[in-house]
Formats: structure tokens, sequence, C-alpha cells
């Protein structure tokens, strides 16, 4: 089954979850390594304070890296390492997530 390929931008809007359910945030933008021609991340806005708690502002979104990401769908769900920032466990793989003020 050959699916008809979609355009990145159809990714803005949808709404990110965590693998066990945990809303995340909204896709605002996606990064582009346009060298490669590969999504290197998703910005998202629109985020869970709770789990951003004391180290992202209201006013500011973040970068996840595209890797994190395990389906897409009509929602995006990425590894449950989201919840391990929130706890403050280091990565094993060095990855960090990017804080970024909004564009809004």
């Amino acid at each position: 089954m050959n699916a008809a390929p979609e355009e990145i931008t159809s990714l803005v809007g949808r709404e990110v979850y965590s693998s066990n359910g945990v809303f995340v945030g909204e896709i605002e933008d996606i990064q582009l390594d346009l060298d490669a021609r590969a999504v290197t991340g998703l910005a998202l806005a629109e985020l869970n304070h709770e789990l951003f708690a004391g180290q992202v502002s209201r006013s500011t979104g973040v970068i996840v890296p595209y890797r994190w990401v395990r389906a897409v769908g009509d929602v995006v769900l990425i590894n449950d390492v989201i919840e391990r920032y929130d706890a403050g466990e280091p990565e094993e793989d060095g990855s960090e997530i990017e804080a970024q003020p909004e564009s809004r």
C-alpha cells in the first residue's frame, strides 16, 4: 500500500502526547536540517505547564528532538523521556530540550 505523502506543514497544530498519554504541547513549527533534508525537531507551544514548571516560562516554547517521535497520526506520540525531564533525570543519549521564546 502506497500512502500519499503528507506535507510537513500538516504537523503544525497537532497535539503531542507522551507514550504514557500525558499531554505535552501543540506543534507550532518544525525544525529542519536543509542539508540532510530531514526533520530534526518539533517546536511546541501551548505547553503542559505542569511538566515544565519552574524550567520554562509561560512565554517560552520548547523544541523536542524528532528522534523522540514514536508515532504520527491525528496526534503525535513521543517517548516518555519528557516525563523524566520533569523529574530532573539525565538523558542517556545526552539530548536536551531547548527552550525557545514564542514567536506570537
